[in-house]
């Protein structure tokens, strides 16, 4: 597909303001689901802790097709504890979605993701949601909005965002409160006329930023990232710099793309896509993979460092040993390395007691399962 019919955005929110589930409904106006298809509420929220919680915790990517253009959207974590998964997924993308509840109005933990995307000049698209609710006042947040946006030094031109009204509980859309509500079609629409297409080289030298990390137990590390420049095919010889500034050689296995939620194995990636490839099992965030003839490291975005410390041990209590299934140290080191894979924001470092490890995250990132 060419770039100039490819937007990428990420939705930004404070918790609870309804942000998965307007993805949901994006995903449903789109067709990407049979009309007889079985569909989950909140089916981005896949980890069993986001699941039970009802919040996102983990960045995660879909993708919607209207009116031949490809909307790659990252549905990111709204929770101040969670902000490291935010932090690396702004380099994917050309602008955002601010959703702001249309009740409670802006909330501090919007702040600071949002300052992050200003500085990054992304664009916004101010989504004012839940305009069914009772005692919402929608004009009074936008107001709020744009009292924020000044405070945070936005320039004229993310001053000057357009506002779209939604209830994205009944999949309703508009751009004037006096309009007739609609589908999501006003919004779709103005994603494609507001964000840019990537400002991409498809036919320059292969160079991605790795952003993200997902982890398969068949083909092991899975780097996520926009590609900038050039092509990815499997079999492709890369270099990747590292963040310490060395280089080493890898191997593309298979590369991917997204098609609504579903991960699909292509043949080859253009420049401007949002994408996932294997084979290079020590690949990490915030490195670059790149033509071995034209070796260019990306600046990567940095990331808050860990705010809290504690120890995970075994249980030496009266009660141990009478519940849970994974409870040995070997069991809980391989847990918190595996939990490594994929978050950037967690430090494991192991202790002169074999039993004991010291974790450092952001709050809640520290809350891993165990058992």
């Amino acid at each position: 597909m060419n770039n100039k019919n490819i937007r990428n955005i990420a939705i930004i929110a404070h918790v609870d303001h309804g942000k998965t589930t307007l993805v949901d409904e994006l995903l449903k106006q789109s067709h990407v689901f049979r009309e007889n298809e079985q569909v989950a509420e909140r089916v981005m929220d896949s980890n069993d802790i986001e699941k039970e919680r009802g919040i996102t915790i983990l960045a995660k990517n879909t993708s919607v097709m209207y009116d031949g253009v490809k909307i790659n959207i990252v549905d990111t974590p709204g929770h101040a504890d969670f902000g490291g998964e935010v932090e690396r997924v702004l380099k994917t993308v050309d602008g955002v979605l601010l959703l702001v509840d249309a009740f409670e109005g802006t909330m501090p933990q919007t702040r600071e993701v949002l300052k992050k995307s200003l500085a990054l000049n992304l664009k916004p698209i101010v989504v004012i949601n839940k305009i069914d609710r009772p005692g919402s006042n929608p004009a009074k947040v936008v107001d709020e909005v744009l009292e924020l946006f000044i405070e945070l030094d936005a320039n004229d031109e993310q001053l000057d965002f357009p506002v779209v009204y939604t209830s994205a509980k009944l999949g309703i859309a508009k751009l004037n409160m006096n309009d007739k509500d609609g589908g999501m079609d006003c919004l779709f629409k103005t994603i494609i006329s507001t964000i840019e297409a990537p400002n991409c080289d498809e036919d320059g030298p292969t160079q991605m930023l790795v952003s993200n990390i997902d982890y398969d137990d068949y083909v092991g590390r899975i780097a996520v990232g926009r590609l900038e420049r050039g092509s990815l095919k499997p079999g492709m010889t890369v270099t990747v710099c590292k963040k310490d500034g060395k280089t080493s050689n890898g191997k593309v296995a298979k590369v991917y793309t997204h098609r609504g939620l579903d991960k699909v194995e292509i043949a080859e990636a253009k420049a401007g896509d949002i994408i996932e490839f294997s084979g290079i099992p020590d690949i990490n965030i915030g490195e670059t993979i790149c033509d071995p003839e034209h070796v260019e490291k990306i600046d990567f975005v940095d990331i808050d460092e860990p705010t809290v410390t504690m120890t995970f041990s075994v249980n030496n209590g009266p009660l141990a040993g009478r519940e849970g299934e994974f409870v040995t140290s070997r069991h809980i080191r391989d847990r918190l390395f595996k939990e490594l894979e994929r978050n950037v924001s967690l430090r494991v470092t192991e202790t002169a007691q074999a039993d004991s490890f010291e974790v450092a995250g952001r709050r809640r990132t520290t809350s891993i399962s165990i058992n």
